[in-house]
């Protein structure tokens, strides 16, 4: 899951439990990670951040530990723009036994779209962002790399609060459950800006899984956000899901759709 913008109250992030049987095959639910809808300035920019948890759609993928995570974007005038993304992870590995070696470790994600403004009020974002997983697998192994379609909008409600929705479909197998395309996750947040220096953020999702209805379930999130001088940001957000923890779960007997509350440490240049 790629972050175009990893401190703003649109970042996301999550994973599935990643079963040893092709039928339930990785779990995850990779770091979406999508801008945060709106128009951006053209050039190029960075983020760089340290998390207590990385948790992407309500699901830690680093099993409660902490993730450094970085990316970059360039941006043209005309709204188009791509970037890459990328985290350290853990969900993967956390499977591994002798029978069925797994290495992997890293998540990276490159994506591009366009983002426009067709009202002062309104902003548009569409893209595609690929999710790979590099690695060593078994044989068989029914791979993590995920493509997904997105499109979102953002409203403007007043000089404080915007509205937020933004819809993603897989047209592959989803984080590698099997017969899963055409996944498709809804994400829709708002944002207050108390003043120039703290923000609220609150995320309502849903994930749908084709094929794996079991896995389905709805997420949110509740965050605050203190923003420094020079691109510093600091942002502790409360995150909780209605997955069923029996089935998120690794083989360590951890649970990684428990609520959880992280503390994030960012830089943007």
């Amino acid at each position: 899951m790629s972050s175009h913008d990893l401190a703003t109250p649109f970042h996301r992030v999550a994973s599935l439990q990643c079963t040893r049987s092709r039928t339930h095959a990785c779990t995850l639910l990779a770091l979406c990670t999508l801008s945060a809808i709106g128009h951006a300035q053209a050039g190029n920019s960075g983020n760089l951040s340290l998390t207590s948890d990385y948790v992407f759609r309500g699901i830690s993928q680093n099993n409660q530990h902490p993730a450094l995570q970085a990316g970059f974007e360039h941006a043209a005038d005309n709204g188009l723009y791509a970037g890459a993304w990328g985290s350290n992870i853990s969900w993967l590995a956390d499977t591994s036994s002798s029978a069925a070696p797994i290495s992997s470790s890293l998540e990276l994600d490159a994506y591009a779209g366009w983002r426009g403004t067709p009202s002062p009020a309104v902003s548009v974002d569409v893209g595609v962002q690929y999710y790979a997983y590099p690695g060593h697998f078994p044989s068989g192994f029914n791979r993590a790399d995920t493509l997904e379609l997105y499109a979102g909008v953002t409203l403007a409600a007043s000089k404080r609060v915007s509205l937020g929705a933004k819809y993603s479909l897989a047209t592959t197998d989803l984080f590698g459950y099997a017969d899963s395309n055409g996944s498709g996750y809804l994400d829709l947040s708002a944002t207050f800006a108390v003043d120039d220096h703290w923000s609220l953020a609150a995320h309502a999702g849903k994930q749908w899984i084709s094929h794996n209805a079991a896995f389905a379930y709805r997420d949110w999130k509740l965050g605050l956000t203190r923003n420094f001088a020079n691109g510093v940001t600091l942002g502790l957000a409360y995150t909780g899901s209605t997955a069923n923890s029996a089935l998120y779960i690794n083989p360590d007997g951890h649970t990684l759709a428990r609520d959880t509350v992280a503390l994030t440490l960012g830089k943007t240049f």
